[in-house]
């Protein structure tokens, strides 16, 4: 079996928000395919602290694997061993290049387990006041200048033409100069919902407002984790 495992969006997020099934989970194998190997132990001992981290066989699993990189992984996955799939934060799949090793279990006809839990995506998109019958993920925007803002007013546009809701991210240490570029290439009366920190008990920031507003009062968003929702 492949279980997905979902991660927490914030270390201070009490795992008492948490279903008790990800720990039952976590201590049933010690094998695990991972983004990141630190943030993958920290995750495990966040839900399973009594663990034994010298015990846990991790396989790198990022943007630039394919199939041939976890061979092994995947020959013991065909010999019963069952797996877990922990994302960076969140839940795999989603913003997240699990997807490779879920494909290749529902062509080898091996169980795919979902273990619910947060999805920045998701809590930014509820949260946001945003039509939420219809809506686009972008994943992130292009770097260059000139195709950043070529896709900030294609998504503009097609929230007033279709009334889709369009949601993106950028690297933490980007918000900044994304903000900057979305009040620069945005119409004044544009509603943007920014989402920072997301399940922070203490810093979490979510708020929906016409870029003539953010461009008043611009919140410091320099290395903090966010989700950007264009609506209506």
């Amino acid at each position: 079996m492949l279980f997905l495992l979902p991660a927490y969006l914030s270390e201070n997020t009490s795992i008492t928000h948490f279903s008790p099934v990800i720990k039952e989970y976590i201590m049933q194998t010690d094998y695990f395919f991972v983004e990141n190997e630190k943030t993958a132990r920290k995750v495990v001992k966040f839900f399973a602290p009594e663990k034994k981290q010298s015990y846990l066989k991790l396989f790198l699993l990022d943007k630039y694997t394919e199939n041939n990189d976890i061979k092994e992984a995947q020959e013991l996955m065909l010999k019963g061993q069952d797996f877990g799939l922990l994302s960076e934060a969140g839940l795999p799949c989603i913003a997240d290049p699990g997807n490779l090793i879920v494909k290749w279990c529902h062509e080898k006809n091996i169980r795919v387990i979902p273990i619910s839990g947060p999805s920045s995506i998701i809590l930014a998109l509820i949260s946001s006041g945003f039509n939420g019958q219809e809506f686009t993920f972008n994943g992130y925007l292009p770097i260059e200048k000139g195709e950043k803002k070529k896709q900030i007013q294609s998504l503009e546009a097609s929230v007033q033409k279709t009334g889709y809701t369009q949601i993106f991210m950028e690297t933490p240490y980007r918000n900044n100069q994304l903000l900057e570029d979305l009040i620069k290439f945005l119409s004044p009366n544009t509603k943007l919902c920014i989402a920072a920190n997301i399940n922070d008990p203490e810093h979490e920031f979510i708020k929906t407002k016409t870029i003539k507003d953010w461009q008043k009062h611009k919140p410091e968003l320099h290395k903090i984790p966010a989700v950007f929702v264009l609506g209506k």
